[in-house]
């Protein structure tokens, strides 16, 4: 260890830890257009935003985290825990990055809900092991007393009707139960992932207005509790199964909870301000659950901070809209996080591809179109085009329109990308239509070649005599 992390050992590793109570949010990369990790650390800084959790140890998002203060969760894949050397693992992404000036790793996810039962069962034996080496790791860094090792785990692993009588799945009670003993003992807390939009997309029984704060016709009796929402339901049925193994005042955290924005009926703009605006009133009232009156969780990690368009559809294709930010660093809506800002800033110095378009030529008949649309939406994200969707209502040019566009964005705006055997052409004017957005691609590159090749263009484009109505193209 070098001499900067020692001095930072002995001034503030041997302090207990002291979670605070806050506002995250997950950072994930899955997307086809990247912002700069210095782009997306500017944007949670200008958002007051000091705690943010990681799906891996990404080593350029560590080192834009460094300095800002900003405390970090970074995460061990769960294809990684059977093979990975917890020495190797924390001399390369905790000890080189720590230190005076350097990233505040407060916790380390050990795999993410591994034990959900779609996986079934295969990284349940990997887990504690994993845990037991990467705590005996730290130990030897000198960092035990300051990072603390957590396993985020789905609700599905624990079960009940009501939440007093919660119990983790008969098949997991022995594995919790050493778990939480170890991170009982090591002063970690519980992390789970609650999520009342996937209750309501899954069961059409149940009732839309439980799965929000604003109060329910539907409450929830149990014994002298009554509940009003669905995250109080289900936060209460893990306390009642962590009481059952001994555990009834482990530290709780929220390592997920969100809505999505866009690819499914119940997902969109209103939805997603109304839940996560009501959740965060919720959490700063402190007034907690029936079961913990007055103590809501430690720290509540929003899902998500941005769109990931590259990220897998089979759970819905709402998968790729959870962000309160589009990829870009936009805002989709007003909301009040209560870090001292009354509405979400913007990501600033985003660095666009040139402003155009790749859309159906007006002129050609689309009889063939079939097979360039299966292979756009094959590689890019066409998943607002499906029902429930915020395209979903656009006419049959505009729909290819937008598989076409969202497939030359991917491309980088390559002139090839566009042709689709001359169905394509290239336009000016932003088709967009109502809120369905067609994107323009972002890039990490900057140089005054592209900016003189993009104002080229344009003044092209302006010179062209073509299509008589409002519409610019380029031929």
């Amino acid at each position: 260890m070098g001499s900067g992390v020692a001095l930072f050992t002995l001034s503030l590793l041997l302090a207990t830890h002291q979670a605070q109570s806050a506002i995250g949010v997950n950072w994930g990369t899955m997307s086809f257009h990247k912002l700069k990790p210095s782009t997306v650390v500017d944007l949670l800084k200008a958002n007051k935003i000091t705690k943010v959790k990681l799906f891996d140890s990404n080593p350029d998002a560590l080192r834009a985290l460094m300095g800002t203060g900003i405390q970090v969760m970074i995460s061990i894949p769960n294809e990684l825990l059977s093979t990975f050397s917890s020495d190797l693992f924390v001399q390369q992404n905790l000890s080189r990055f720590m230190g005076k000036g350097g990233a505040d790793i407060r916790y380390v996810a050990v795999g993410n809900e591994p034990f959900l039962t779609s996986y079934g069962g295969a990284y349940q034996n990997y887990v504690f092991p994993a845990m037991v080496n990467l705590q005996q790791s730290l130990v030897k860094a000198n960092l035990a007393s300051y990072v603390k090792l957590v396993v985020p785990c789905n609700a599905d692993a624990y079960e009940s009707n009501v939440p007093s009588q919660g119990t983790f799945r008969p098949e997991l009670t022995q594995i919790m139960t050493q778990l939480v003993s170890l991170l009982s003992s090591i002063g970690s807390p519980f992390v789970v992932n609650i999520y009342p939009f996937l209750s309501l997309y899954q069961n059409s029984d149940f009732p839309q207005d439980f799965a929000f704060f604003e109060g329910s016709s539907h409450p929830v009796l149990d014994g002298p509790n009554v509940y009003y929402n669905a995250f109080d339901g289900n936060f209460d049925t893990l306390v009642s199964a962590l009481a059952k193994i001994g555990y009834g005042q482990m530290p709780i955290v929220i390592g997920e909870i969100g809505w999505p924005t866009d690819g499914a009926v119940g997902a969109n703009l209103t939805a997603a301000r109304v839940f996560n605006q009501g959740l965060i009133n919720h959490l700063l009232s402190n007034k907690g659950t029936p079961l913990r009156p007055g103590s809501p969780p430690e720290d509540v990690y929003l899902f998500g901070l941005l769109d990931e368009g590259a990220k897998s559809t089979l759970p819905g294709n709402f998968e790729r809209h959870w962000g309160i930010f589009s990829f870009d660093g936009q805002a989709k809506y007003r909301l009040n996080l209560g870090l001292g800002n009354r509405g979400l800033k913007n990501a600033e110095n985003v660095q666009y591809l040139p402003s155009r378009w790749c859309v159906a030529h007006p002129a050609k008949d689309m009889t063939l179109v079939t097979d360039h649309l299966r292979l756009a939406c094959s590689q890019a994200d066409c998943t607002t085009l499906n029902d429930g969707g915020s395209c979903s209502q656009l006419g049959e040019k505009d729909n290819i329109s937008y598989a076409f566009n969202s497939y030359y964005q991917l491309q980088m705006q390559n002139e090839k990308s566009c042709d689709f055997d001359g169905l394509g052409m290239v336009t000016f004017l932003d088709p967009s239509v109502g809120e369905c957005r067609f994107l323009v691609g972002v890039t990490d590159k900057s140089s005054s070649a592209e900016l003189m090749a993009r104002w080229g263009i344009y003044h092209i484009c302006i010179g062209l005599v073509v299509w008589a109505l409002t519409r610019c193209y380029i031929l």
